[in-house]
């Protein structure tokens, strides 16, 4: 088996406090096992606590991401350098240690009108970046046959998930607001799914769980006498989107059922999701 020889990949942005920090931790979530990923900034600023609960949101590690100035990387020799706003690319077109340089354009999430800026750029980004994968990653030396399939597996997340499934299990009442209801409060069990929903037939209930438990769209785990329901981790990137853009840009549509939930008496103890 041949070494993979991963291709580095730096991201461009005026403040490194957004766009090319979500670029960053995407790339990494999707083919760190082929690209060795940085971003930096022009005049770097903190990052911005919206961009990573953004990524947080969608599953994706965001410890170790640090805005940084361009002039840490002065030197060092990059495949790709990507810059994401008009400015960077003005400012660093002249970058000299830059095998191939990419333009993104993509508007700042901070000065957009959309009702979740920052989940809106994300998935854009998910969206060039699924691209550029596809594209570029025949330029990586010597992968194998086993590193390929690998490949696969981190584009896809789920390699047997159906798109058509997932579509129509949006298709039902209930189970479109379990999985509003569920992306908003983290994870819900049967009993407070029904007072939810003010469902008097727990049977009922339980079949549309099942129906997206078998589409892989959620997940389950007991905890002493009770199973609590979860959006599936695993998801890809452009599932939990459409559930996460869903729920935030339709709150109205479950503002009865998160009174009632609020309302709700003796509502089962719950520990973290990772015990």
């Amino acid at each position: 088996m041949h070494k993979l020889d991963k291709k580095s990949v730096l991201f461009l942005c005026t403040e490194n406090a957004a766009r090319s920090q979500m670029a960053e931790a995407l790339l990494r979530h999707k083919a760190g096992n082929i690209f060795n990923v940085f971003s930096a900034g022009t005049h770097p600023n903190e990052v911005d606590l919206r961009a990573i609960d953004a990524l947080s949101n969608f599953g994706v590690y965001t410890n170790n991401l640090v805005s940084k100035n361009i002039n840490v990387f002065e030197g060092k020799v990059f495949d790709y350098v990507i810059t994401l706003c008009d400015k960077a690319n003005d400012e660093c077109r002249s970058y000299t240690d830059a095998n191939k340089h990419l333009a993104w354009d993509f508007p700042d999430p901070k000065k957009r009108s959309d009702s979740n800026p920052f989940s809106v750029t994300l998935n854009e980004l998910n969206n060039r970046l699924s691209m550029f994968i596809l594209v570029e990653e025949h330029t990586v030396n010597s992968v194998s046959s086993s590193q390929a399939n690998t490949i696969t597996a981190v584009n896809n997340q789920l390699i047997d998930f159906e798109p058509t499934s997932f579509y129509k299990s949006l298709t039902d009442n209930i189970r479109l607001k379990t999985l509003m209801l569920t992306h908003y409060h983290g994870e819900l069990c049967v009993c407070e799914l029904m007072e939810a929903m003010d469902e008097d037939s727990q049977p009922k209930v339980s079949r549309n769980l099942a129906v997206l438990k078998k589409a892989k769209v959620i997940t389950d785990r007991k905890h002493g006498q009770w199973v609590f329901y979860r959006i599936n981790p695993k998801l890809p990137l452009w599932a939990k989107s459409v559930i996460a853009q869903t729920t935030e840009n339709n709150i109205p549509l479950i503002k009865s059922e998160l009174q009632r939930l609020d309302k709700m008496q003796n509502r089962p103890d719950k520990v973290s999701f990772c015990k």
